[in-house]
C-alpha cells in the first residue's frame, strides 16, 4: 500500500457510525488539497473484505457516486449500510449532509479527535 492511499484510509476510518464525509473533506484532512478524485481512487481499489468503512465517503452534492463499471451493486451496498448506521435519505437518493456531515471540530471539542 502507498502511503498516500495508508493516510486516505486512515482519515476514512475515523469517521464515526452514522456520520459521513465528502470525498473533498478526505482530501483535505489527509493533506491533499483539492485531490477528491485521488480518494475516491484509493477507496475503488479497497479489497471487498477491507475494514475500511468506504461507504461512509460520499460527493460534494450529499449522493453516492457511481461506480465505474458498475451494475449499480455497489451504490445498493453503500446505501444499505449508511442506513443501517442510521443515515436518512431524502427523496431522490440524496442526504442532507446538514444532518449526517462528519464535524471533526465537534468532535475534537468533545475529546474525540
Amino acid at each position: 500500500m502507498r502511503e498516500r492511499e495508508a493516510i486516505i484510509y486512515a482519515t476514512v476510518c475515523r469517521i464515526p457510525p452514522g456520520r459521513v464525509a465528502t470525498y473533498g473533506q478526505v482530501a483535505r484532512l489527509s493533506g491533499l488539497g483539492r485531490m477528491a478524485r485521488q480518494v475516491g481512487q484509493a477507496l475503488a481499489i479497497l479489497p471487498d473484505d477491507s475494514e475500511v468503512p468506504w461507504h461512509r465517503v460520499v460527493n460534494a452534492q450529499g449522493e453516492i457516486s457511481p461506480r465505474a463499471g458498475s451494475d449499480g451493486g455497489a451504490e445498493a451496498l453503500q446505501r444499505r449500510r449508511l442506513e443501517a448506521e442510521g443515515v436518512r435519505f431524502r427523496a431522490g437518493g440524496r442526504l442532507d449532509l446538514r444532518a449526517c456531515a462528519w464535524e471533526l471540530a465537534a468532535e475534537a471539542r468533545q475529546g474525540r479527535g
